[in-house]
């Protein structure tokens, strides 16, 4: 197709931050935008930041974001020419692009038919292959019974990896140390990949250990022009999910990144592509790279490749998508500095990054920083999709100077009323070995310890101020001199206290154990910040008061504390299991693992609960009878929510 292909409003076909991102340059363009949302969107920032919005569905994104005749009445009714998919959702679903192509839409990307090529694992392995790519040995063939796979695996050996050839985000694969250990994997990398792809096929691949993860971002215009825009390394990642990237890699030479940009060049053209896409590859110790996979669509982490070559690439994808070529040659691309990305997510690392939900009460973004968001103060975060809410990028002449810059603005960024992992990120880009940038896929498995323990000097410090902050809310003008007792949570941790006031702006804080007394002074207030003096140091914080809970900010953490100084003490003598099973987090009921009147033992497996594309196994406290099943399959079920009882054999 070289015909131009001109439009004038866009809808964008997805939510939150890469909605508003597209929107943002759409606009720019001159272009209308239409945004899509389901119910549980319906006042969210990426509907607020369009020109028109319709509602496509229930919360669930089966019945909104995945609904393609849904997207495409949209784009009918409001007028809209052309389609963005953004990232996710239905971005890389070639039966959706065809359906925008066959009602007369411009879809902003590569075609069905080249979706499909690269899609399906087994198949664009066979692509690159045929293009010339290295790519790892394994096996992808038709043959997909237990035996012939055993056999195969005596030819690639072990370390091994299983992949669902369907697959993405690490679902449906599983590494395999030993042959031991095949069948075992291998059964549940299918189970997996059937229930997420309704597609259990699978290939096999020799493992790369310890692998850097390397992605070259290319372009492709319907001329038959392709370029590449250098890589990003996106090494650092939990269960195969990334967590921070940066361009250029420290691993790669001009040298290197020549090679791997004409491999993923020559591949982008094979399939007759069109669009922004990625070549991803693993790339092992002694310099040699393989052929991963293809995502064909914009990248989450694209943010770092635009800082470092001044392109926006949303742009050119609109500017492809009308039929326009490429703007520039390949002698053209530079790479100015070093920028590094982080992914603020909404998750509790201290509970084995348990999906968070609920709303931002403050969020206070780092000048000096791009921050991609869809945040305002008020925001739902709600517990049916990505737990992503934020990225945060610094862009500067070195690698140690985008470092430094984006610790300092993550310590600086404000986001309170949702557990994230702000610190963590901190303490990921503090580490030596990512500060040296020797950091590979098994940086935070190797350093997860680390990247993780609590911070007894910051929860001291945070519940000092806790205290105080408590007791200069409750103040009135004429400061009450006797001691106010307090005993409130912060942390995982119950904390009892003495604030007497001193006079002025002065208090004196006591804990009764375990946190240092403190005297306070309050310097000054703007609105939610609070500047004071501690021990004659002066510092500042950011607070919100919203009932009995305390939400600050301070030292680069953020912190909830609830006032207990009226709820009822346990007793210290109380049963340490009353056999009521409760939802760790908000989301929806995907397996019941059990039926009322089933005996279990402690520790088995009850129910699966999903949020956020993660699952979560709840199991039996205690061993005993299942006295009742308080949800149902496909339940949507609150934080806390009683899910289950297990009725001890000793109890009555």
């Amino acid at each position: 197709m070289s015909a131009r292909t001109p439009f004038g409003k866009l809808l964008v076909a997805n939510r939150g931050e890469v909605a508003v991102r597209v929107m943002r340059t759409a606009r720019a363009m001159g272009l209308r935008t239409v945004a899509v949302h389901s119910t549980a969107d319906a006042d969210a920032e990426h509907v607020r930041s369009a020109d028109e919005a319709v509602c496509i569905g229930e919360a669930l994104p089966a019945r909104s974001y995945l609904d393609i005749d849904a997207i495409v009445r949209a784009a009918r009714q409001t007028g809209a020419e052309a389609v963005h998919p953004g990232y996710g959702f239905l971005a890389e679903n070639p039966d959706f692009a065809a359906a925008c192509r066959a009602a007369g839409l411009v879809f902003v990307g590569p075609s069905a038919d080249a979706m499909r090529a690269m899609g399906h694992k087994a198949g664009a392995k066979r692509v690159m292959e045929a293009a010339g790519v290295p790519c790892v040995p394994g096996y992808d063939g038709a043959d997909q019974s237990d035996q012939r796979l055993a056999d195969e695996t005596a030819r690639i050996g072990y370390p091994l990896m299983v992949k669902a050839t369907a697959g993405g985000g690490g679902r449906g694969m599983r590494l395999v140390p030993s042959a031991g250990d095949f069948m075992g994997l291998l059964h549940s990398a299918r189970s997996e990949a059937r229930g997420a792809f309704g597609d259990d096929e699978v290939l096999l691949e020799r493992a790369i250990v310890e692998p850097r993860h390397i992605e070259i971002q290319v372009l492709a215009d319907r001329h038959g022009h392709a370029i590449h825009l250098g890589e990003r390394d996106c090494s650092v990642q939990r269960r195969h999910q990334k967590v921070i990237e940066e361009a250029p890699s420290p691993a790669v030479s001009p040298q290197l990144r020549e090679r791997m940009g004409r491999d993923a060049v020559a591949a982008t053209l094979a399939v007759g592509y069109e669009g922004a896409g990625t070549l991803e590859f693993l790339l092992d110790r002694d310099g040699r790279y393989y052929f991963m996979e293809m995502n064909t669509r914009l990248q989450v982490e694209h943010p770092v490749t635009e800082a470092v070559t001044g392109l926006d690439l949303v742009a050119l994808q609109l500017r492809i998508a009308a039929g326009e070529p490429l703007p520039l040659t390949q002698e053209e691309v530079r790479i100015d500095g070093h920028a590094i990305e982080v992914r603020l997510c909404a998750e509790d690392p201290a509970a084995d990054f348990m999906p968070q939900s609920g709303r931002v009460a403050l969020w206070r973004p780092a000048p000096g920083l791009r921050v991609d968001h869809a945040l305002r103060d008020g925001a739902a975060v709600p517990p049916f999709y990505d737990s992503m809410i934020a990225k945060l990028i610094a862009h500067a002449p070195t690698r140690d100077a985008a470092r430094q810059g984006l610790i300092a603005g993550l310590a600086d960024s404000v986001a309170l009323g949702v557990v994230t992992n702000q610190r963590f990120l901190q303490r990921c880009l503090a580490h030596p070995v990512f500060a040296a940038g020797e950091a590979t896929t098994a940086f935070i498995g190797a350093h997860s310890d680390a990247l993780t323990a609590p911070d007894e000097a910051a929860q001291a410090d945070a519940a000092r101020l806790a205290a105080w902050l408590f007791r200069l809310g409750a103040d009135s003008p004429l400061a009450n001199p006797f001691p106010a007792p307090l005993r409130f949570s912060l942390g995982g941790r119950v904390h009892t206290a003495q604030v007497r006031a001193l006079g002025g702006r002065g208090h004196d804080v006591r804990f009764d154990v375990e946190v240092a007394d403190a005297r306070f002074e309050l310097v000054a207030r703007d609105g939610d910040t609070v500047r004071y003096r501690c021990e004659g140091v002066q510092a500042r914080a950011v607070v919100h008061r919203d009932g009995p809970r305390l939400l600050l900010h301070t030292q680069g953490c953020a912190w909830e504390a609830i006032d207990l100084s009226f709820a009822p003490i346990a007793r210290a003598d109380a049963a340490p299991g009353d056999g009521l099973l409760r939802a760790a987090m908000t989301g929806r009921v995907i397996a019941l693992l059990v039926a009322e009147g089933d005996t279990v033992a402690a520790g088995q497996p009850v129910l699966t609960l999903e949020a956020m594309k993660m699952e979560h196994v709840h199991v039996a406290k205690q061993a005993g009878r299942v006295a009742g099943l308080h949800v149902a399959l496909g339940a949507q079920v609150a934080a806390r929510q009683l899910l289950a009882e297990i009725r001890s054999e000793a109890t009555p």
